[in-house]
């Protein structure tokens, strides 16, 4: 698939929280391809405020830390209010999302008329996850399945691209790792056209270095159980 020059149209949100090391790198390579980008800062005690802003970013702050979910609906909520985007992108801060994927996203959700577009780790081979993270993985995108009656194959995915008309219709108020759930619960009620588009989430020596390959997994999944 063809990667076009700078999208204006399609506003991307990040919900940010201290990750001054490479937050920098990411915002670099997204505003080669997308004009508009707003960092949320979730009350970082780092620089990457400031960062974000000196990259070009518009960038928001929470007074205190409220959570992923809270820095979405955020983010959203600006982009609607303060902007005539016609598609805004979900992607996530620690470098683990391609831009690539999210042009072919928001590209495809333009071509085939799309109100959402999921990223799913699991519809190629490119993403290696390690089998006990994969397995847990799995069982949240089932758990998720079953709570929302959609039928995806990575549920919890933070790259989204979500039309404007679908954007309007969500209200998140699960802060925490559950939020993933309630986005996709929210989303499939508008009963509005909907895919899921095969991404590569790089695992990085920083993120596996953090802790968030299997910890987030494992906090996924326990807030999948417990909403």
């Amino acid at each position: 698939m063809t990667v076009s020059p700078r999208a204006d149209e399609g506003w991307v949100v990040i919900p940010l929280f201290e990750e001054a090391a490479v937050i920098g790198g990411v915002l670099e390579q997204l505003l080669e391809r997308f004009a508009h980008v707003v960092c949320v800062d979730d009350a970082s005690a780092d620089a990457s405020a400031q960062i974000a802003e000196q990259s070009g970013a518009v960038v928001l702050r929470h007074p205190f830390n409220l959570g992923q979910g809270a820095s979405l609906q955020t983010g959203i909520r600006y982009v609607l209010e303060a902007t005539d985007a016609a598609y805004l992108i979900t992607f996530d801060a620690d470098g683990q999302h391609q831009v690539v994927d999210a042009v072919e996203m928001l590209q495809r959700a333009r071509r085939d008329d799309l109100a959402i577009v999921f990223g799913s780790r699991f519809l190629d081979e490119r993403t290696r996850p390690g089998v006990l993270k994969k397995v847990v993985l799995k069982t949240a995108v089932w758990i998720t399945n079953q709570q929302t009656g959609m039928r995806l194959s990575d549920a919890h995915n933070g790259l989204r691209v979500i039309r404007r008309d679908a954007a309007q219709r969500l209200d998140l108020r699960q802060n925490r790792m559950a939020h993933a759930t309630e986005i996709v619960l929210q989303l499939g009620r508008t009963r509005l056209p909907w895919a899921e588009h095969p991404v590569h989430v790089l695992y990085t020596d920083y993120s596996r270095a953090k802790g968030q390959s299997l910890i987030n997994a494992v906090n996924i999944l326990v807030d999948s159980i417990l909403k």
